[in-house]
C-alpha cells in the first residue's frame, strides 16, 4: 500500500514538540512517511540536549523519502536561534510562518493531504489577527467554512467559538453558523469514521433557561437543531451544560457541540486527558495537531506525556 506522507510543522521552536516527537518516532511504527519541516541546525541542537539519537535524511519538495526508524525525513528552513530551548518571544515568527508556507505548499500540489503542527504561542505568533491555527489555516486556504473537532473515538467536542472572551461569545452565535458546523462534523463522521454520528447540543445559558427576554436557547439554538433534523441528521439539543457529560447522558451520543471553547474542552480533556486530538474540518486537507499548548514550563525537561501526538500520527497513518 502505497500511503500518502504525512507533514509535520513543529510550531514554536520552544516548547514540548521536539520532545514528544521524538518520544512519540522512537515507541511507533508507521506505515506513512513523515516529514519534519523544520530547522536541521535546531533539530539536531534538541536531539542532544534531550539525549535522542537520530540521522537526518535532508529533502527537498520531490520528496525522496527513506523510512528507517532511525532516520528523520526533514526539510530544512533557516532559523537563527542562540540555544536549543529559549523564552518564547516573537523571534521566531518569520521560521513558524516559514514552516506552514512550505508545508501549504506540498499540500496545495496534492503531493499529500495529510497534516499536522505543532503548538505555537497564540500571544506572539497570532498577534491578534487569528484566534488559532484552525482560522490561520482557513485564510490561508481560503476556506469559508471550517470547524474545530476536538476528536475521541468515544466522544468528540465541537466549540461553535473557538478561542473567544466570554463577553464576545453570544455575539458571534446564530443559527446559520451552528447550521454550518454541524453539517461539517456530520459529513466528517460519515467520510472518515463511516458512520451517522448521534450528535449533542449545549445551550448558552445555565440549565438553558435564562431571566432575560431574549432566550437565545430557544430562538437561536432550537431552530437550528429543527433544521438539521428536517435535512436527515441526527442532532438532539439543546441540553444543560452541567449534566449532558454525566456518564448516562453522554454514552448516547457521539459528538457534543458547545457554544464555546472552555464549555466543551475541560470535560473532554477531564475525561481523557492527553487521548483527545485536535481536527479542522472543511480545509481541503487533513489537519491534525495535539491537544495542547507550548508548555513552556516543561521545555527541555523530558517529561511530557507524547500521547495526543502519538494518537494524531495514527489518526493520519492510514
Amino acid at each position: 500500500m502505497n500511503l500518502k506522507p504525512i507533514l509535520v510543522v513543529p510550531g514554536e521552536p520552544n516548547s514540548i514538540f521536539s520532545e514528544i516527537f521524538f518520544k512519540t518516532i522512537k515507541t511507533k511504527n508507521y506505515k506513512s512517511s513523515i516529514i519534519l519541516i523544520a530547522s536541521k541546525k535546531l533539530i539536531i541542537a534538541q536531539m542532544k540536549k534531550l539525549g535522542f539519537k537520530y540521522k537526518i535524511n535532508e529533502i527537498d519538495l520531490k520528496l525522496k523519502l527513506k523510512n528507517k526508524k532511525d532516520t528523520i525525513n526533514l526539510i530544512n528552513v533557516a532559523f537563527n536561534f542562540k540555544k536549543p530551548f529559549e523564552k518564547i518571544t516573537n523571534n521566531s515568527n518569520n521560521y513558524i510562518n516559514n514552516c506552514f508556507d512550505v508545508a501549504l505548499k506540498i499540500l496545495k500540489e496534492k503531493k499529500t493531504n495529510k497534516f499536522l503542527n505543532g503548538p505555537i504561542s497564540k500571544k506572539n505568533f497570532l498577534n491578534k489577527k487569528y484566534l488559532g491555527i484552525t482560522e490561520l489555516l482557513a485564510d490561508k486556504t481560503n476556506t469559508k467554512k471550517y470547524a474545530m473537532l476536538i476528536y475521541h473515538k468515544k466522544l468528540s467536542v465541537s466549540p461553535i467559538t473557538t478561542h473567544l472572551p466570554l463577553k464576545m461569545v453570544v455575539k458571534k452565535i446564530d443559527k446559520k453558523i451552528i447550521i454550518q458546523k454541524i453539517n461539517l462534523i456530520n459529513d466528517f463522521y460519515r467520510n472518515y469514521i463511516n458512520k451517522k454520528p448521534k450528535i449533542a447540543v449545549i445551550g448558552i445559558n445555565p440549565h438553558c433557561e435564562t431571566i432575560d427576554t431574549f432566550d437565545e436557547d430557544k430562538k437561536i439554538l432550537t431552530p437550528a437543531i429543527n433544521s438539521l433534523n428536517r435535512k436527515g441528521l441526527n442532532v438532539e439539543g439543546p441540553f444543560s451544560s452541567d449534566t449532558i457529560f454525566l456518564k448516562q447522558n453522554r454514552k448516547h451520543f457521539d459528538v457534543i457541540v458547545g457554544m464555546y471553547h472552555d464549555q466543551v474542552l475541560t470535560p473532554i480533556k477531564t475525561l481523557y486527558e492527553y487521548e483527545p486530538i485536535n481536527i479542522t474540518l472543511g480545509l481541503p486537507f487533513i489537519r491534525i495537531s495535539p491537544d495542547h499548548g507550548p508548555n513552556e514550563k516543561m521545555v527541555g525537561k523530558n517529561l511530557s506525556d507524547p500521547t495526543s501526538l502519538s494518537k494524531a500520527l495514527e489518526f493520519l497513518d492510514k
